[in-house]
């Protein structure tokens, strides 16, 4: 039978990306234009971040057993980073972008090949529940320590946050700034737990009668947010061109 796509994973996808965008044109009004929207530096708006971030990464390990061609697909994102890396340490040095969320996402796709061969052999749902346990613990890796909510647990050396290739990894390297900064550590185990959720997903066999989850997900509920979540990278490597581009003729001519 021909596989259907999932719509629905497309349309969340979309989601996020509307929001995205808006977020991202929100922070460019507030730190490159000057407007003095105290809320976007509030609680609400670090949960509306996160709750991108996580769905984005969650989404794209989901994803990766779809797919057929992870290594290609891996390098082409792995590219798309690196080469916003280079254009904003060119054209804008203050708003760069160094290990930023396509270098992660990049990064995880082709990490994940080798892991496959070993997750493939673990029980979905513990594998999902193990690597969510393990994200939050490393959630504060960053910060130069290990723990849940806040409590420092293991208080890592800081001769592990010396180098770019630490920062990389999620040891942050003292005074480096990046305006879009997803470190390997604690992101790819979000990116396994959508990994995981797949097989847990999709692992049983619906009974006679029954709609099974692929059919639900395949059916669409809102297909402009489909088109976008389809067309995601090309769309995150062009948004903020065009957001900075509007934001500075309209502050041109106020």
């Amino acid at each position: 039978m021909k596989t259907k796509r999932l719509h629905l994973i497309d349309e969340y996808r979309g989601f996020w990306i509307v929001n995205m965008i808006i977020y991202h044109g929100i922070w460019d009004l507030v730190y490159i234009f000057g407007q003095n929207w105290q809320w976007f530096r509030s609680d609400f708006a670090h949960i509306w971040q996160q709750w991108g971030c996580w769905s984005f990464i969650f989404i794209s390990g989901f994803c990766w057993q779809m797919s057929k061609h992870n290594l290609k697909r891996g390098l082409e994102v792995f590219g798309a980073g690196l080469l916003i890396t280079v254009v904003t340490l060119i054209f804008m040095p203050d708003s760069r972008v160094i290990f930023g969320v396509l270098t992660l996402l990049g990064s995880c796709m082709l990490l994940m090949i080798p892991c496959h061969k070993v997750f493939q052999k673990i029980n979905p749902w513990l594998g999902a529940i193990a690597s969510f346990v393990i994200f939050l613990f490393v959630y504060p890796v960053n910060d130069g320590y290990l723990g849940f909510a806040g409590m420092k647990m293991v208080e890592l050396p800081d001769v592990l946050y010396s180098s770019l290739f630490g920062t990389y990894l999620g040891f942050t390297q003292l005074g480096f700034w990046s305006t879009d900064y997803f470190s390997l550590l604690p992101w790819f185990f979000m990116y396994a737990v959508g990994y995981f959720t797949y097989s847990v997903v999709f692992k049983g066999k619906a009974g006679r009668g029954k709609t099974t989850t692929k059919e639900i997900m395949a059916k669409s509920i809102c297909q402009p947010l489909g088109w976008v979540g389809r067309n995601s990278l090309i769309i995150y490597m062009l948004h903020q061109p065009v957001i900075y581009g509007i934001l500075f003729v309209w502050n041109k001519m106020r």
